[in-house]
């Protein structure tokens, strides 16, 4: 077993369902049949659920079993949908996964069962309910455990509530102690700068054990829009998991917090302690008694990014808890979907082009490198003939690549619309959460799903260091980065 499988050693194989199929008693096992084929299939039956079970096993021969929730009726009298929890036998990334498929299943005359199909992925539609905490699972191994090490993982495929969290009362609010920041010049930055001051913001609202109180909205920077320009008005649930930062953290979201605030704190006597400068440190706001602590940032860069204020004396006091990050669950389903459609089985190959290969000067081979010929010639000693090969890339025109399908079946994001076009449950769940208005599958959202699908391939090539001789920050910056 790979090292990284270690703490998911209590998988089930196929010997497990038999053995817990021979416990079963006859009696429980007469699928509903007693000489009436032709009845309607019983899906709570214990036989036909150790039939689902092993077929699945059999059939899914790149991933491993966790979990499987009990069957519920399909569409048809002979359909049965069951869920189940997985990791990809290979997989790098600490996560479950969870899928639901649709199993038509045919019943014999003298009453053998034996499955026909099974459907594709999230075909399973009636058994994709997220059960209560305290229910039992269909199927587990006693020992199995969602979480490593004490830290809670995420689960890919399961229903998502990332509904807004509410004060219980007024009493409760008034027992509360919280922190705010107010005005930056984040807002129209990158994705990753927004991350970098987010997480100190959060960082130092852990540290002073206060509720962070948070602008859902996000200004997406026009280096991830179609339209070039910054565009106002996403949310923070478009691209991060906010269900696990609600119940992993203590925040809220300021419009409902503002609301709150405003009916009761000259009521209960809530005081606001006001804070410009960002070199006053969270280690002397530590004594604070004021409900709210609200630092309010300028107009000047950088002065006004909220990441100052955990530089200095203050970095290695708090810490950016990034584990409450994780990327939202819609997007990460879909690289579910995707890796599913390849049986997670596949290498993946990424390739970087775009403004770096019209940058000659500190880029000078990678036009070359990342061309078609020496692609071929580049990854014939690291991957088979005849693979599946996902392609991560910034390049637009995928169709350059066209030579490289003689040798490899390729895959590109692009082939996969529909999992987020107008009829897709991405679509479908988007457009609820932004209040009736359809969203863009855009530039930050395609580079998340092509990173996360390029980081489960089986074998995955980077451009730099393994196409390329180039350095990945330009000319002479190799030795740096390895540094």
């Amino acid at each position: 077993m790979a090292a990284n499988q270690t703490a998911f050693a209590t998988f089930i194989n196929v010997t497990d369902v038999v053995e817990i199929k021979e416990a079963s008693t006859d009696e429980t096992s007469s699928s509903g049949c007693e000489g009436d084929s032709k009845g309607p299939l019983d899906c709570k039956d214990p036989e036909v659920f150790h039939l689902m079970m092993k077929v699945a096993i059999e059939h899914f021969k790149d991933i491993h079993f966790y979990r499987f929730g009990k069957p519920a009726p399909g569409a048809e009298e002979n359909s049965c949908d069951m869920a189940w929890r997985f990791r990809p036998k290979e997989g790098k990334t600490a996560a479950f996964y969870k899928d639901y498929r649709r199993f038509v299943i045919n019943r014999s005359e003298n009453c053998t069962l034996n499955v026909v199909s099974i459907g594709d992925y999230h075909s399973g539609v009636n058994a994709r309910k997220k059960k209560n905490k305290n229910q039992k699972p269909g199927f587990e191994k006693t020992s199995g455990r969602q979480e490593q090490g004490g830290v809670s993982l995420p689960v890919v495929g399961e229903t998502v509530n990332d509904s807004l969290p509410v004060v219980e009362s007024e009493n409760a609010f008034r027992s509360g102690k919280y922190l705010i920041y107010v005005g930056s010049g984040d807002r129209y930055k990158s994705m990753n700068h927004y991350l970098w001051s987010f997480l100190c913001a959060l960082g130092e609202a852990q540290y002073l054990n206060r509720t962070l109180i948070m602008d859902l909205t996000l200004c997406l920077s026009s280096i991830y829009t179609s339209s070039n320009q910054d565009e106002e008005g996403k949310d923070f649930r478009f691209y991060f998991d906010f269900e696990h930062l609600k119940e992993a953290a203590s925040v809220l979201d300021q419009e409902q917090f503002w609301q709150d605030w405003n009916k009761w704190h000259r009521k209960d006597g809530l005081s606001l302690k006001l804070v410009e400068d960002f070199r006053v440190t969270p280690m002397k706001l530590s004594e604070v008694k004021d409900s709210l602590i609200m630092r309010k940032f300028g107009s000047a860069e950088p002065d006004n990014y909220w990441y100052r204020v955990c530089e200095g004396e203050t970095e290695s006091v708090v810490q950016r808890p990034w584990h409450l990050v994780w990327k939202s669950r819609r997007l990460m389903d879909i690289m579910s979907a995707i890796a599913s459609r390849l049986n997670w089985d596949y290498d993946s190959v990424h390739i970087v082009r775009g403004e770096k290969a019209r940058n000659r000067d500190l880029w000078p081979n990678l036009v070359q490198d990342t061309s078609p010929d020496a692609l071929i010639s580049s990854l014939q000693d690291k991957i088979e003939d005849g693979r599946n090969v996902y392609i991560a890339t910034n390049e637009p025109d995928t169709a350059i690549f066209e030579p490289l399908k003689d040798k490899y079946s390729t895959h590109f994001l692009n082939d996969y619309k529909d999992l987020w076009d107008e009829n897709s449950e991405w679509y479908s769940e988007t457009t609820k959460l932004n209040n009736g208005v359809p969203v863009e599958f855009d530039g930050y959202m395609r580079v998340s799903v092509d990173t996360e699908v390029f980081l489960r391939g089986k074998k995955q090539i980077e451009t730099f260091n393994d196409l390329t001789n180039d350095c990945k920050d330009g000319v002479n910056t190799c030795n740096t980065a390895a540094s």
